[in-house]
């Protein structure tokens, strides 16, 4: 008779142990099954170019961050100013317009600032998709041979560069 009520109990304490433990986790460090394999192939139109396409063989040759955003994107204009930030020290970030029109992406990057050396309209998703997009914006380091090296869901922070962006892109640069 008393298994009876020790077994709803146990569940309970069950279910909230694990409760507890999710709640520990942090959603902007979810693992990448791409990491240390080649970014997947696309072909994309360039926002900002008549007939231009982005391909990834453009992401060979030199580290870049490759870094999908939108301008429906609240967090993306959050991280905007250190995006631009970083663009000014020299570093090469690839904008990938996710799931976005392309006059509104230009005319976010006119009001805004434009960080990228390219950017890409991605509008229906796919390549997001290839490339494990949960949502914008989530940044990429891509080293010179076209390695994804590092995945950052999120809006980049200044501790977000200096803790993980910098130096992956760091390490990229060396291999």
């Amino acid at each position: 008779m008393r298994l009876r009520y020790a077994i709803p109990v146990l569940l309970l304490l069950g279910v909230l142990v694990l409760f507890a433990f999710g709640l520990r986790l942090d959603p902007t460090r979810v693992p990448s099954p791409l990491i240390g394999k080649p970014a997947p192939t696309f072909e994309l139109p360039v926002v900002t170019g008549e007939g231009s396409v982005l391909t990834t063989a453009a992401l060979r040759g030199r580290p870049h961050l490759v870094n999908f955003w939108a301008s429906w994107c609240p967090p993306c204009l959050q991280e905007h100013p250190m995006l631009l930030e970083i663009s000014r020290r020299g570093v090469s970030i690839v904008g990938i317009s996710y799931k976005d029109d392309d006059i509104a992406a230009r005319a976010w990057l006119a009001r805004h600032g434009n960080p990228f050396s390219v950017v890409a309209a991605d509008r229906d998703g796919r390549a997001g998709l290839d490339w494990g997009v949960y949502g914008a914006p989530e940044t990429y380091v891509v080293d010179a041979q076209g390695v994804i090296r590092y995945k950052h869901i999120g809006p980049v922070t200044p501790d977000d560069w200096r803790d993980h962006l910098a130096p992956a892109l760091e390490q990229a640069a060396t291999r």
